[in-house]
């Protein structure tokens, strides 16, 4: 992709964490005027719509600090420093439902907030799922949810409210619905 028309002059990284690091850039605009560019530096993430054999999506309830509530969403996690797409979504299958996956999709790839954040967002649907020992959530005070797709959909906007849940339901449910006629 070329780059834009910004030319970037000063950078600095007032905030380096585990998950996020902010980047500040003083940037000049194509008219001669300076500016300053605020970035969430991210490594990206992978969120998984898991349906069982009987139609059934699996959930996870989870505290939010950020939102101060309990959010109802798809299974999803942070890649790892040097970590595949693949081996993450296996690795937070396992640990927040317990689950593995015969059959992995893509979806979707989005930016959720491409104004101010680079993570990447890559949604898969699984199906052919069985257990795998290993998870199920508990270490991190998730509860798995067992839910209808189409009430998942009806859910939307009353439980669940994150983009990655809402895009990954109705792209899932479109897939599913396309395949079964």
């Amino acid at each position: 992709m070329p780059h834009g028309p910004e030319v970037v002059l000063r950078t600095s990284y007032p905030f380096e964490g585990r998950i996020v690091r902010v980047r500040v850039e003083e940037v000049q605009l194509p008219s001669g005027r300076l500016a300053t560019r605020e970035i969430v530096e991210h490594r990206g993430a992978v969120a998984m719509v898991p349906v069982t054999e009987d139609g059934h999506l699996l959930l996870v309830r989870q505290y939010r600090r950020a939102l101060d509530a309990w959010t109802l969403e798809i299974p999803a996690g942070t890649l790892e420093e040097g970590e595949s797409v693949e081996a993450c979504l296996e690795r937070e299958l396992a640990e927040e439902i317990g689950m593995e996956a015969g059959r992995i999709e893509p979806l979707v790839s989005f930016f959720p907030s491409p104004g101010f954040l680079t993570e990447r967002v890559s949604v898969y649907l699984c199906t052919d799922l069985r257990p795998r020992p290993s998870g199920g959530g508990d270490e991190e005070g998730m509860q798995v949810v067992r839910i209808q797709l189409d009430k998942a959909r009806a859910l939307i906007g009353q439980e669940i409210f994150d983009a990655k849940s809402i895009i990954g339901v109705l792209l899932a449910s479109e897939r599913l619905r396309s395949r079964n006629g």
